[in-house]
């Protein structure tokens, strides 16, 4: 299966490291004019340099509607009509499993702003251009806590990453009528970032093994995995594939 998109412009939002940054190498070794955009400016800097010259980064947190709306119009009168969108931002914020006495307003909204309201927004930003066209593909990163419970605990997270998928196939049905497919890719776990590396040293050896004995394939991934269903659903193979959630976990 050979895919290209030469000449195909491309966002990929949280693109400093891990998922982000496999997906943004993805696109751009296949002639992808790539869009990068994070709050992390000094991660974003170095996946542009990774990428090569035609990748350009944009500091931008997903979770500002107006930020998103101002970025996403300067990438259109740059580069044109955005024809595939990841919404890869998201993750915990530095937080850690709690009891939900304990989780305060902000704690919540800190991480639905990120994984779920960012979504939306950027989906909002990119409808006219996409819906004008009669051509687009947004692909959603959700995680296998969103079709099961967090590993770590952490309620916002679960709940967000459920809404989201719930925003996939409501939004694969809003926007089908214009030739725009919507779908998600759910990982399991992966060591692709701090974040991930943080939970996997407090699994310990035997929740380490743990994880890994309820893997179909007794392994984790890398993120590279992650990209290459995101390769296949921007792509021409998944035209007729629309609303769909892929767990790309290893098997469980």
């Amino acid at each position: 299966m050979n895919i290209g998109f030469d000449g195909k412009t491309v966002i990929v939002t949280g693109a400093a490291h891990g998922f982000g940054r496999a997906i943004a190498l993805g696109f751009a070794s296949r002639g992808a004019n790539v869009h990068i955009c994070d709050v992390n400016e000094a991660g974003l800097k170095e996946t542009a340099t990774l990428c090569g010259a035609g990748t350009l980064a944009h500091l931008l947190d997903v979770g500002d509607r107006a930020a998103v709306q101002t970025v996403v119009a300067a990438i259109e009168a740059q580069s044109g009509a955005v024809d595939i969108l990841v919404n890869n931002a998201g993750g915990v914020r530095g937080q850690v499993g709690r009891p939900i006495e304990e989780i305060s307003e902000e704690d919540w909204h800190t991480i639905f702003d990120v994984n779920l309201s960012g979504t939306f927004f950027m989906a909002q930003a990119v409808a006219p251009s996409m819906k004008q066209r009669k051509f687009g593909r947004i692909i959603n990163i959700s995680s296998g806590a969103g079709l099961g419970i967090s590993l770590t605990g952490i309620q916002a997270y679960a709940s967000a990453k459920a809404g989201q998928i719930g925003l996939t196939r409501q939004l694969a049905h809003e926007r089908g009528p214009w030739n725009i497919t919507v779908n998600n890719v759910a990982p399991g776990f992966v060591r692709s970032n701090p974040s991930t590396e943080k939970q996997w040293e407090a699994m310990g050896e035997e929740g380490q093994a743990k994880l890994l004995q309820n893997i179909a394939l007794k392994r984790l991934g890398h993120a590279d995995d992650i990209a290459a269903m995101v390769m296949f659903f921007a792509s021409d193979f998944a035209g007729w594939v629309s609303g769909q959630v892929i767990s790309v976990d290893g098997g469980k």
